[in-house]
């Protein structure tokens, strides 16, 4: 599955997790902790999971859309399952999360608690599976074609050697119309040889960060033309010696959101309007598409053809009305700047997304 330097840094990884941290106490940066505050609505679901899970959790997001009601969700690194409990609840029995993960003493953890985290929610059966394997591999792990409703994952993607087939896998799993929302670290630079080959570097999140530009490259080439930058926020490393290290470079903690739908690579004008009906549970007065589309319930919107897609084409299509089609083009679709732009200490910007990004 993969190569030699490929699999040493597999093994970095699963050192670092599985031996080298005890717990997030024992992090040296806020990288792989969560900088983003968990909504409000899920707080008391946080309060009954397990302390040990919630202590060895590593994660620098919020990687939780709303709507997930009966839904299949798959975690990518799942760790000691915080983020799969916490799907759990909000799936509900009818739904149902699996997680993936390659570090044995994390996968543990996450097993040994299913039948408490079941009882404490309720069920009469459990609707979380924990599997061991590779997020470059999911075929390996019994992970069908088009099986997923929903691919989540929390600051995992950077501790990967082969992001392509990461990528690869998620869009390949995802059933038509299915979502990827997943937060993440990049960096506003590409990382040197020497500073992705630290082991410290690597197990802090730093390391196998992203450039943004090449993570839009990437999406574009397996055929992800518009995807959405959700929230960001800029990380403070706060430990000298890292900071000495990474010299100039700026890492930031970034959720995106992509849809397995045909979109253009640029937002195109068809005169389409959009409606947020203020249907969705927990959210009766607004619906964040990404960043800079906040439909406001009742309130018409101009969308170009891309984001009236998102919001129609998925399994989001019947908590909106659109109003026109694309039988009328007008042109490039005026998004104007996007606040989710990564700026460096120069001043100069590196936009970090798709098409309406």
């Amino acid at each position: 599955m993969s190569t030699s330097t490929d699999e040493i840094t597999l093994e970095t990884v699963k050192n670092y997790y599985g031996k080298v941290l005890q717990s997030n106490k024992d992090l040296k940066t806020s990288a792989c902790c969560s900088v983003e505050a968990i909504p409000k609505a899920y707080q008391s679901v946080i309060a009954q999971i397990h302390p040990e899970v919630k202590e060895k959790f590593y994660g620098c997001g919020s990687p939780f859309p709303p709507l997930l009601e009966g839904r299949i969700v798959l975690d990518l690194g799942s760790g000691s399952g915080r983020d799969v409990y916490l799907l759990s609840k909000l799936v509900g029995q009818s739904g149902r999360v699996i997680g993936i993960d390659m570090t044995e003493e994390q996968l543990q953890v996450a097993q040994s608690h299913i039948e408490y985290h079941r009882e404490i929610f309720g069920y009469e059966k459990s609707n979380v599976s924990f599997h061991k394997g590779y997020i470059e591999d999911l075929k390996s792990a019994g992970i069908e074609d088009n099986s997923i409703d929903l691919v989540v994952s929390n600051c995992v993607a950077n501790l990967s050697p082969n992001k392509k087939s990461v990528f690869t896998e998620i869009f390949r799993v995802l059933k038509p119309g299915g979502e990827l929302y997943f937060s993440d670290v990049f960096a506003d630079k590409r990382i040197p040889k020497e500073l992705a080959e630290d082991p410290v570097l690597i197990g802090e999140c730093l390391g196998g960060a992203l450039y943004t530009e090449d993570f839009r490259r990437l999406l574009f080439q397996l055929g992800i033309y518009d995807f959405r930058v959700v929230s960001q926020s800029k990380l403070e490393l706060q430990n000298d010696e890292i900071i000495k290290k990474v010299g100039n470079i700026n890492f930031y903690s970034i959720t995106f959101r992509a849809f397995k739908i045909p979109l253009e690579d640029k937002c195109e004008d068809f005169g389409q309007v959009a409606f947020y009906n203020g249907t969705i549970p927990d959210l009766p007065h607004n619906f964040t598409l990404d960043d800079h589309h906040i439909l406001e319930t009742g309130k018409p919107m101009l969308v170009c053809g891309n984001s009236a897609d998102m919001l129609s084409k998925t399994h989001y299509k019947d908590h909106f009305t659109i109003i026109g089609d694309k039988s009328k083009h007008f042109g490039l679709f005026d998004c104007g700047p996007s606040p989710a732009v990564l700026s460096n200490q120069n001043g100069s910007s590196n936009g970090s997304a798709g098409a309406c990004c």
